[in-house]
């Protein structure tokens, strides 16, 4: 066979080829008719170094081409009036920095958009009141300190309980998500129906428009015990408890009748992960009962988070991940095995559902996200951005196989992806990929981190090892601590390790054109985490690796992240009961046995996984005179890769590229 190696004069160009030229859609809220669809259309720009976003609207049986109907650079959420008259949505039009607006647009009939409110901090989930009266939506509420001149002005924080900032976010404690309600004809001003200390998230109305379901940890414990009840707050500001604080309860939607509350969640606070999944409790709040436990999946995507609404049937629509896929769901409310709607190799992100018309965005490994409707019979596509890309990006395709874990209990899901060009005759460098989490999955969806590295002439694997999601919960729960007080399992570094080893030796051995010589390996995070102990514990089997936003001291972790204590619901025992159980998972420990050469990227303002967590990998390494390389990304957090500046992120796809290609050479 001949050999082949990646062209670094290519890196430039394909970093921008694959980011540059995204353009998708997603968010679909279908109109109370089900004859029209609204959704956020996204688009990366490269030259600004943004990505912005605009309300598409689209008749739900492709009778009309979809359009654009706002013009702003950052526009979302769209939400209809129950009448199908109107359009709110969110932007940033506001006078200042920072500002949030809050909008309405006529829709039937032509008229100027409206400016219904302007809030300091944001405004996320905006939804009409079935009586058409109202707006509701939830912002954050920022202390009078953030009124100063600058940052040596403001008072300090007083700081009394954990989860005081969050990724992406920053500073939360003296900024906390209310609930807000506006008159919907812009009259007045917006009222926070929940002030206080607390968190709010995920909203929904009751039928009669009295008042509102929502998410919250509203508890003097929330911090210890980590349980989020749901709660119904009135119009007039009485918030009352419909659940216990046993565990974690979500995503509330109110039945048509009022009679009932369907949610997500899982019963045991204290033990993570667990399969989420659908249940329901009377509105007047007791007992719950579940009902999606005949498919052991959980309802808690990768793709797209978990939401879930009523159908017309009183059935409930949900998305679950199965394997890589991710599909829509209707849950029955007699409790009996859900029924997939959806099918083919996809991963659907978000959903609505009105008068008989679902709509869904779906994205597929070689397509980007685009707007779907089904009433009955096959799916209709109401956008063809994935065509656009496709035609503008070139995206590879994969291969979907299986692997038998080593010790017989079961089997991993592999993909593997050809090089662009590929040449069955030539030998390619091999790049192994391990996803963050660990209780995510890697699938039948667009991933542009594998693009970049098969346009640039590497053979991709990635796989689902224990410890990821998309199975039953004994897959994800398999590497729980062994001293864990529900689900005793072996702890990170232990049968994960083993799967994505029994997964590299399997490609090798079934695909002639993967060179044995000449293997890579990377991830992210958790994947971070799994590159650091990799290199350690087996950096023969690797020419190169990259560790990026890793976890690399579980004691460290467990003080200094925007989670902190919360690593004890996977480990078992705290680090103060028990620090040699975090000291054994730590990869850091097996520093002096790394002889590969490795890559470290991180992010300064990552607060999930602190740049500490690199810095100290930094410093052990070059302290023994290894072979270490280090980037620090300014002014990004966690999600570089995923919602990273466009630039950012195109120089970090350049930097993995050129390290891989370097030092994945060609054999002599």
């Amino acid at each position: 066979m001949s050999s082949a190696t990646p062209d670094l004069s290519k890196h430039a160009k394909i970093g921008e080829r694959v980011i540059g030229n995204i353009v998708q859609a997603g968010g679909p809220a279908v109109s109370p008719d089900g004859s029209n669809v609204a959704f956020v259309v996204s688009r990366v720009d490269m030259e600004k170094n943004k990505t912005f976003s605009q309300v598409w609207l689209a008749a739900a049986d492709g009778s009309t081409p979809a359009r654009a109907v706002t013009g702003g650079d950052h526009d979302c959420g769209p939400a209809w009036s129950p009448d199908g008259r109107s359009l709110a949505f969110a932007s940033q039009r506001g006078e200042k920095k920072g500002e949030t607006t809050l909008h309405v647009l006529p829709v039937a009939t032509p008229g100027e958009t409206r400016t219904i409110a302007t809030m300091k901090d944001g405004i996320a989930e905006a939804s009409w009141s079935p009586d058409g009266k109202w707006i509701a939506y939830t912002s954050r509420t920022p202390d009078e300190r953030y009124d100063a001149e600058d940052e040596s002005w403001q008072a300090p924080r007083k700081i009394e309980r954990f989860f005081s900032k969050l990724d992406n976010e920053g500073w939360i404690v003296d900024r906390p998500s209310h609930l807000y309600v506006i008159a919907a004809d812009g009259t007045g001003a917006p009222r926070n129906l929940t002030p206080g200390e607390f968190q709010h998230s995920t909203i929904g109305w009751i039928p009669d428009s009295s008042g509102l379901v929502l998410s919250a940890q509203r508890h003097d414990t929330w911090d210890l015990d980590f349980a989020t009840a749901l709660y119904s707050v009135s119009l007039d500001g009485k918030i009352e408890a419909l659940t216990g604080l046993s565990g974690g309860y979500f995503a509330p939607s109110v039945s048509p009748d009022g009679s009932t509350v369907a949610f997500l969640g899982a019963d045991d606070s204290q033990t993570y992960p667990q399969n989420v999944h659908v249940g329901v409790v009377p509105a007047t709040g007791g007992e719950h009962q579940w009902l999606s436990r005949e498919l052991d999946r959980t309802f808690e995507t990768t793709a797209g988070g978990g939401s879930l609404l009523w159908l017309d049937d009183s059935t409930l629509l949900a998305a679950a991940e199965d394997r890589g896929e991710t599909h829509l769901y209707s849950v029955a409310l007699d409790a009996s095995a859900p029924t997939r709607i959806t099918s083919g190799p996809i991963a659907v992100n978000s959903f609505d559902a009105a008068a008989g018309t679902i709509a869904y965005a779906a994205t597929g490994v070689d397509a980007v996200s685009d707007i779907f409707v089904t009433t009955a019979g096959e799916p209709r596509r109401l956008t063809s951005f994935a065509e656009s890309y496709r035609t503008a990006a070139k995206p590879n395709t994969w291969e979907r196989f299986a692997v038998p874990c080593s010790d017989g209990t079961g089997e991993i899901d592999v993909w593997i992806m050809r090089p662009t060009d590929f040449d069955e005759s030539s030998t390619y460098p091999v790049l192994l990929n391990v996803h963050g989490g660990p209780h995510t999955q890697y699938g039948e969806s667009f991933f542009d981190e594998s693009q970049v590295q098969a346009a640039a002439g590497f053979v991709v694997i990635m796989s689902n090892p224990r410890g990821g999601s998309g199975r039953e919960q004994s897959w994800g729960q398999s590497i729980l601590g062994p001293q864990h007080h529900a689900a005793p399992g072996t702890g990170w570094g232990s049968v994960d390790v083993d799967d994505v080893l029994d997964v590299l030796d399997n490609a090798l051995k079934n695909y002639s054109f993967c060179d044995p010589d000449r293997v890579g390996m990377l991830g992210g995070s958790y994947g971070g985490f799994m590159a650091t102990w990799l290199a350690g514990c087996h950096g023969d089997r690797f020419k190169a690796i990259c560790s990026e936003r890793a976890v690399n001291n579980m004691i460290t972790e467990e003080f200094t992240s925007d989670i902190a204590t919360v690593f004890r619901v996977e480990v078992g025992p705290s680090p103060i009961e028990t620090p040699e159980e975090y000291v054994r998972i730590s990869p850091i420990r097996f520093v002096r046995d790394i002889n590969v050469p490795m890559l470290i990227i991180h992010s300064e303002s990552d607060f999930r996984c602190p740049i500490s967590q690199a810095e100290e990998l930094f410093v052990a390494m070059r302290l023994l005179g290894k072979d270490v390389t280090f980037y620090r990304f300014p002014g990004e957090g966690h999600e570089l890769s995923r919602s990273g500046s466009p630039i950012h992120r195109r120089q970090r796809a350049e930097i993995i590229l050129d390290f891989f290609a370097e030092h994945l050479e060609v054999k002599s």
